[in-house]
C-alpha cells in the first residue's frame, strides 16, 4: 500500500490532556474515559475542541505505554483535577492519512519512519495519532487517522 507524506511546520497548539500510563489491552478504555473526562470539563466551562482528540505516545513500550490524550483548545484554560493544560510544541511535523483497521497501523508507522530517514529528517521518539472517526460508529475499514511524527 503507498501512502502519502506531508511535511509541515506547526506553531503550538493548546490542548486539555490527561497523560497515564498503561498496556496496550487497556488502552482502548483509558482512551476513552480519558476523552469523556475532558469532553465532561469542555462542556462544563461551555468550551469546545478545536480539532479532532488525539492520543500522544511518548513511548512504545506495549506493557508500559506512556500516553496523553485529549483535545486541542483555542486558548490557554485551566485545568481541572486530573485534567491538565499543556501544549504541542511547534515544529516540523510529517504526517500521514491512513484509513483502516487501528490493529494494521504498523504498516504506516513503518513507511513514514523510512520517508523521513531517506528524506534526511530524524524523529523525536513522540508520535501523535488525531482520530476522525470513532470505532463505535464505523466499521473498522473506516476508520480515519492521521498520524504524526514531529521531526528535527
Amino acid at each position: 500500500m503507498s501512502y502519502q507524506f506531508e511535511l509541515t511546520e506547526e506553531k503550538s497548539q493548546y490542548v486539555l490532556s490527561i497523560r497515564e500510563r498503561t498496556n496496550v489491552e487497556n488502552l482502548p478504555q483509558i482512551i476513552g474515559k480519558a476523552y469523556g473526562d475532558v469532553m465532561a470539563y469542555l462542556n462544563e466551562i461551555g468550551e469546545v475542541p478545536v480539532e479532532a482528540p488525539f492520543c500522544i505516545y511518548y513511548n512504545l513500550d506495549m506493557e508500559n505505554l506512556d500516553v496523553e490524550m485529549g483535545f486541542p483548545v483555542s486558548k490557554k484554560i485551566p485545568g481541572k483535577n486530573h485534567v491538565q493544560l499543556n501544549e504541542i510544541p511547534a515544529g516540523k511535523r510529517v504526517s500521514c492519512m491512513y484509513k483502516g483497521p487501528y490493529k494494521d497501523m504498523e504498516a504506516p508507522y513503518n513507511a513514514m519512519v523510512q520517508w523521513i530517514n531517506e528524506n534526511g529528517y530524524e524523529p523525536t521518539g513522540v508520535s501523535y495519532e488525531y482520530y476522525y472517526n470513532n470505532p463505535a460508529e464505523v466499521s473498522e475499514n473506516e476508520l480515519l487517522t492521521k498520524i504524526v511524527f514531529p521531526v528535527k
